[in-house]
């Protein structure tokens, strides 16, 4: 029997979706942040495995399985979308759609790069 998020999941993707304007998607100002916005989270991942202690395990395996994790922001920028500061809106639609962009590539670059990273010729310490 599969546990109630397994149901839950995929409407939280399509709650979040609907809220995107697919049009945003074709501006060059919303691709411009989306590309900045998705270069900062896999570098600040890859940055991150510095905190891996245990020199034998692959840091850079465990840097590469963190890039997915885009959904917290996905829900920050749905709060975002509904807040407003003195009556301007905390995020407009063209930053959420960027928001959405980023965790549409980076869940999308990751497997092919864990494979990469598990299948590759690796030093053996001594």
């Amino acid at each position: 029997m599969q546990p109630i998020s397994a149901f839950l999941v995929p409407v939280f993707f399509v709650l979040m979706g609907m809220h995107t304007d697919l049009a945003s998607f074709a501006r060059l100002d919303v691709l411009a942040l989306a590309g900045a916005l998705t270069v900062a989270a896999i570098v600040g991942k890859q940055v991150c495995y510095f905190g891996v202690a245990d020199r034998t395990v692959d840091r850079l395996t465990v840097g590469l399985g963190m890039i997915p994790r885009g959904e917290v922001g996905l829900i920050f920028a749905n709060i975002g979308l509904t807040l407003t500061i003195q009556g301007v809106p905390a995020i407009d639609s063209a930053t959420y759609a960027a928001v959405v962009i980023v965790v549409i590539v980076t869940t999308m670059v990751t497997p092919p790069l864990l494979k990469w990273s598990v299948n590759r010729p690796r030093a053996v310490a001594s």
